[in-house]
């Protein structure tokens, strides 16, 4: 169960750990912090993407060592067993980043799930928001990394000849075309050579922020590639939005594990 409804979390409020994990482009002068400290889920605890990232790198959010990664998910109170709800407040559905990365550190993907429509919908229903911080119970949380799901430069490099998997590109294609500049500095336009683009935006409904039904995403992926394919990694521009298109993804492959080239664009596009 990848995604829950709003319906479904309000009725569960007090059986699951909550999490928003609102993130921001950097020209969109956003601040989530703030934004959640002002109004969020009773219960959730805030995941910053930034600060909850590989430090030791220039490039943007990149996935934690497990020693970080059980570091940061103890002092988020959350426990190896817990049913986790991620939502988010971001044009980007950032909730999407959080999933992939408790996946790939060994939570079992069945106990997490993001918020279909996040706090847009949330609020939207009138549904309960407050602004008091959640008290935290630090845990012992271990992880067991994954390593099969991410893809590094050398790798990408390697599959432009080989061809073994189908990278596809999650930015807009204005972007991945070099037609508009990206929204980083020192980063070139283009793409990764061989890769198709499937914006993860048309994914989304955009009237509420949920993600468009099975059959019509199913509709959407069989454009650019079988959708029984499981050779599938998904990039973008610093690897947010690539997890939209693996979630999405997932619902209409449920064997598919996803997988992402986690420096994306914001690596492979670096002027050097």
């Amino acid at each position: 169960m990848s995604l829950v409804s709003t319906d479904w979390l309000l009725e569960n409020l007090d059986s699951v750990k909550i999490i928003d994990s609102s993130w921001h482009l950097p020209n969109q002068n956003r601040n989530a912090q703030e934004e959640y400290s002002n109004k969020h889920i009773i219960n959730s605890v805030f995941f910053d993407i930034d600060k909850h990232s590989n430090q030791e790198t220039d490039l943007p959010h990149m996935l934690p060592s497990v020693r970080r990664w059980e570091d940061i998910v103890s002092n988020l109170g959350i426990s190896n067993r817990d049913k986790i709800i991620i939502y988010d407040n971001s044009d980007l559905i950032s909730s999407c980043r959080c999933w992939y990365t408790f996946i790939y550190f060994g939570h079992n993907p069945s106990l997490v799930s993001v918020l279909n429509g996040g706090l847009k919908k949330w609020i939207e229903e009138r549904k309960p928001t407050v602004n008091f911080e959640t008290t935290l119970n630090k845990t012992f949380y271990k992880a067991n990394e994954n390593k099969k799901m991410v893809k590094s430069k050398v790798e990408i490099d390697e599959n432009i000849t080989s061809k073994n998997f189908k990278v596809i590109d999650a930015r807009s294609l204005e972007r991945f075309e070099g037609k508009v500049p990206e929204p980083r500095k020192n980063i070139r336009g283009g793409s990764i050579s061989g890769s198709s683009c499937l914006p993860f935006n048309k994914l989304i409904n955009k009237n509420n922020n949920t993600f468009k039904n099975d059959e019509e995403l199913e509709q959407i992926f069989k454009q650019i590639i079988n959708t029984k394919d499981n050779n599938i990694v998904f990039s973008c521009g610093s690897g947010v939005t690539a997890s939209v298109l693996a979630l999405a993804y997932s619902l209409i492959n449920t064997k598919y594990i996803p997988t992402i080239y986690d420096g994306s664009w914001s690596e492979y596009g670096l002027i050097k």
